[in-house]
């Protein structure tokens, strides 16, 4: 019997910018597995329109979760960052495993470096990544330093559909970045398929060590 994982989105373009690029591949490599998908845009309009997550979208996440559980789901992921504590309170009453998609970036950006850059395209995606590098710095009895920029509007352009503005603002913003920090992680998996060259220091992407990490949860 295949294992179930349930992907939990807030966005409604998830098709083209999670699923196809990052679950279908892990679907190939690992036959084993299933997905299915729960998405409620109104999740992250809400968090932006509060400035940050909020009692009442936590809980309505953990009710997502119970969801996925009772229809026998192995493991769930959430995949947006600005909501990404709502995962860590869902684990405290779920019976499956649940990870939010950029705990393994967290992880890995504190290890790689002390001054860490935080990139993004929506204002509540670094206050969300900044707290989960504090509680990781502190899992790893590390003092860290980060330094937020958010390249500003260029997810609202992507959303428009041009995928190449929006690539070339991410850019922009990773080179100027760059130049302030030792480490840089993307706050969002939006940005994760941006081209781009050498930026000088290690740089850490949203998805792939997400899948990777539910994996191991799931006991595969």
């Amino acid at each position: 019997m295949k294992k179930k994982l349930c992907l939990i989105h807030t966005i409604n373009r998830f098709m083209d910018i999670i699923y196809t690029p990052f679950a279908a591949p892990f679907l190939e490599e690992n036959p084993e597995v299933e997905i299915f998908n729960i998405m409620d845009d109104s999740l992250l309009t809400e968090t932006l329109k509060a400035g940050g997550l909020t009692n009442a979208t936590a809980a309505r996440i953990l009710h997502y979760v119970m969801a996925a559980e009772k229809n026998g789901a192995d493991a769930a992921m959430v995949t947006c960052t600005s909501v990404n504590e709502a995962a860590a309170y869902a684990r405290r009453f779920s019976q499956i495993p649940v990870l939010n998609i950029d705990e393994p970036v967290a992880r890995m950006a504190v290890a790689a470096g002390t001054r860490i850059g935080v990139l993004a395209t929506l204002p509540t995606s670094p206050k969300a990544t900044v707290r989960l590098l504090e509680a990781e710095a502190a899992r790893q009895g590390k003092a860290i330093t980060t330094v937020p920029l958010v390249a500003e509007g260029a997810y609202d352009i992507l959303i428009a559909g041009d995928r190449a503005k929006h690539d070339e603002m991410v850019n922009d913003a990773l080179f100027r970045l760059a130049k302030q920090v030792d480490v840089i992680t993307f706050a969002q998996i939006s940005m994760s398929l941006v081209p781009h060259g050498d930026c000088g220091v290690p740089l850490f992407k949203i998805g792939r060590s997400g899948f990777d990490e539910i994996k191991k949860l799931m006991g595969l």
